[in-house]
């Protein structure tokens, strides 16, 4: 079997990684994998140092007018059996690719995030006749996403959870984050991984951070926020931070190649996520046995289940998140308890050797 993987992606994010966490899995069950993405991506660089198979798109950007004969062409000569789009613009290029040229191929798609918009031409690609399945990355992105998914085509709907690869994981480089960012030893270091972006609500965790230190009292703790900076929200991030005079609590450091370094050596990790499908990060905190305080943003109280496996609060709920933090950092029985638990449920749903079998099921079934 041979799939044909297109993705717009430019920069790198959980998206991204999941998709190098499964090509090698579908390598190892026979599929052959070739991906056609953004020249000089670090998706390319990637896929170059994982030797997958990859085809450079015409110009800096996917979505432009010439990939669309282009599309064609790559098709005519890979034939592949199937093509798996990984992200919207991938599926524009497709949609119009095979409207105006009839590429004779179906293809599936997997919808990650909780946004979708509504206007006429997402309508027609997202219901396009040729997309034979939509693979929803959790039953909340599922419920959402139906809203505009008509009548006909709700049955192409189902649900495959991502998962972590085990290979990237034991890849560690023995960095030390006290060391890194000089923490203490009698600190306890607060986790979060994600880039400054709107959906990732990062406002909350400083405000909990604040209420943390400011009104519980609790000094002894040092958020490590991991993730990329963007010209929109890290200075408002940062003005937050100087205006509740925290700096001293706080450290962002921007991207982190060796972030999954890390996660191990947080004594909890924390999300105040204001939307999510369902993100890596948390599956990677199970396998380090990381204990989690979330919000309940998406997907993820399908993964994290309030006091069974960590804890959860409403969205923007900043002093409750704080309450939940305190109360786990106070706890050396329950973050064993929670810690122990998500491990187990991340070997029984949470790997890409799973999810890799799910896929390849729909796979078969589309062709």
């Amino acid at each position: 079997m041979k799939i044909l993987h297109i993705s717009g992606a430019k920069v790198w994010g959980g998206n991204e990684q999941q998709m190098i966490d499964l090509i090698p899995e579908l390598t190892k069950l026979g599929v052959e994998n070739i991906v056609f993405g953004v020249e000089n991506s670090q998706l390319q660089k990637e896929c170059v140092s994982k030797h997958i198979s990859f085809v450079s798109a015409k110009k800096d950007k996917l979505n432009k007018l010439v990939n669309y004969s282009y599309l064609k062409s790559i098709v005519r000569e890979i034939k592949p059996d199937l093509i798996h789009l990984h992200t919207s613009d991938s599926l524009t290029v497709f949609t119009i690719s095979d409207f105006l040229f009839g590429l004779k191929t179906k293809a599936v798609f997997s919808k990650k995030g909780m946004g979708s918009s509504s206007s006429f031409l997402s309508k027609f690609k997202y219901n396009y006749k040729n997309i034979d399945t939509i693979i929803c990355v959790s039953e909340a992105v599922k419920k959402s996403f139906s809203s505009i998914i008509t009548k006909n085509n709700l049955a192409k709907l189902t649900v495959v959870y991502d998962g972590i690869n085990l290979n990237r994981t034991s890849d560690e480089k023995g960095l030390n984050v006290r060391k890194l960012f000089d923490i203490n030893d009698e600190t306890a270091i607060i986790g979060n991984i994600a880039n400054h972006v709107k959906a990732k609500d990062l406002v909350t965790l400083i405000r909990a951070i604040n209420y943390l230190v400011n009104n519980l009292g609790l000094k002894n703790i040092h958020l490590l926020q991991i993730g990329m900076f963007s010209n929109k929200l890290t200075p408002e991030i940062k003005n937050l931070i100087f205006e509740f005079k925290l700096e001293k609590y706080i450290t962002l450091t921007n991207f982190q190649p060796n972030a999954l370094d890390f996660l191990s050596q947080f004594d909890l990790y924390a999300m105040s996520s204001a939307r999510e499908g369902l993100p890596l990060t948390i599956f990677e905190a199970f396998l380090k046995k990381t204990p989690v305080v979330s919000t309940k943003a998406g997907g993820i109280p399908e993964a994290v289940i309030h006091n069974f496996n960590g804890y959860l609060c409403e969205v923007g709920d900043f002093e409750n998140l704080a309450k939940n933090i305190h109360k786990l950092l106070n706890s050396e029985e329950k973050k064993k308890e929670f810690a122990n638990r998500s491990y187990e449920m991340f070997f029984e749903k949470f790997t890409a050797e799973q999810s890799a079998k799910n896929i390849l099921e729909i796979y078969k079934k589309s062709i």
